[in-house]
């Protein structure tokens, strides 16, 4: 394997040109950071995440996960999550990739595919684990790819095709089957996910959210905890409080204007759950954070 990683880590050092580069290959961004960042709050859609040199620390709710290039990362739903690399430098840069998940060609892949056993219940929808040759060797190939562009449209769709294979029948094989199984949990609950970030500025209760995941209100609340490791209300304040540092931060509104645009009416509980998120009230964090990145570019990119 310490061949495939050394290949994988010479590909991204050559292509990634910035901290988040898209490359020519449709849903795969390289990574690159030469030292460790300050941990930002950000949304991991659905993704696989490695790492060829470095480390990462990412938060979902009260649980950390660690992963380094002996791991992956996979995350089936949107999670609102922290995130930073926790070792780098310009000897040695932190260097990464992620591949989007995308439920409809995993749903293909599944029709050519045995019919497991029952799926796995209450599980988390972030998860890590240990990387193994089957799945780094086509992971390389489809990198490789942006050496002959003229590849890329034929050979990337296979490619890619084989990587989901290889997660299918890998730790996280289960996990993986929900996204792209429409009656799962998991497909349920990423419903009442992608209904909360679009109505995210609006009050809502539980048995709005159970019936667009067409779940009982009981069963809705302990599958979507189990998934997100937070509440429904937890979700939606994340999600509030990230985009109110967002319209701060790149769109220079002040704390009141951001705070009311996002959903809240009382200025002073926006600003409590924004200190207790962020650890410093808003005008202070805007300052610090337009100090560390005056255009507010980390805020906007995903990070991997």
């Amino acid at each position: 394997m310490l061949t495939s990683i050394t290949t994988l880590r010479d590909i991204i050092a050559e292509h990634a040109h910035e901290a988040d580069t898209q490359t020519a290959i449709p849903g795969l961004h390289f990574f690159r950071s030469t030292t460790p960042t300050m941990p930002i709050n950000c949304i991991y859609e659905p993704r696989l995440c490695i790492i060829v040199q470095g480390r990462k620390e990412i938060v979902l709710g009260t649980h950390v996960f660690t992963y380094d290039a002996e791991k992956y990362l996979i995350a089936t739903v949107d999670l609102p999550v922290l995130g930073g690399v926790t070792q780098a430098s310009p000897e040695k840069p932190y260097l990464s990739l992620s591949l989007a998940l995308d439920p409809s060609k995993i749903a293909s892949l599944l029709l050519e595919m045995p019919k497991p056993g029952n799926f796995l219940s209450n599980s988390p929808g972030l998860a890590v684990s240990t990387l193994t040759t089957d799945l780094l060797h086509p992971v390389s190939r489809l990198a490789d790819l942006l050496n002959t562009p003229q590849d890329i449209p034929v050979m990337g769709p296979l490619i890619e095709r084989e990587i989901l294979y290889r997660l299918l029948n890998g730790a996280q094989g289960g996990i993986l089957r929900q996204i792209a199984t429409a009656d799962s949990y998991i497909a349920q609950v990423s419903q009442a996910i992608a209904w909360i970030r679009k109505h995210y500025a609006e009050n809502f209760d539980i048995d709005t959210l159970s019936r667009v995941a067409g779940m009982s209100a009981p069963s809705f609340h302990r599958h979507f905890r189990a998934v997100t490791m937070m509440s429904p209300i937890q979700y939606r304040t994340r999600i509030r409080l990230q985009e109110a540092r967002k319209l701060m931060v790149a769109d220079g509104k002040d704390a009141g204007e951001a705070g009311y645009t996002v959903g809240y009416e009382s200025p002073s509980q926006f600003s409590r759950e924004y200190r207790r998120m962020f650890g410093t009230p808003p005008a202070r964090d805007t300052a610090r954070m337009r100090q560390a990145d005056p255009l507010g570019q980390s805020l906007l990119a995903e990070v991997s």
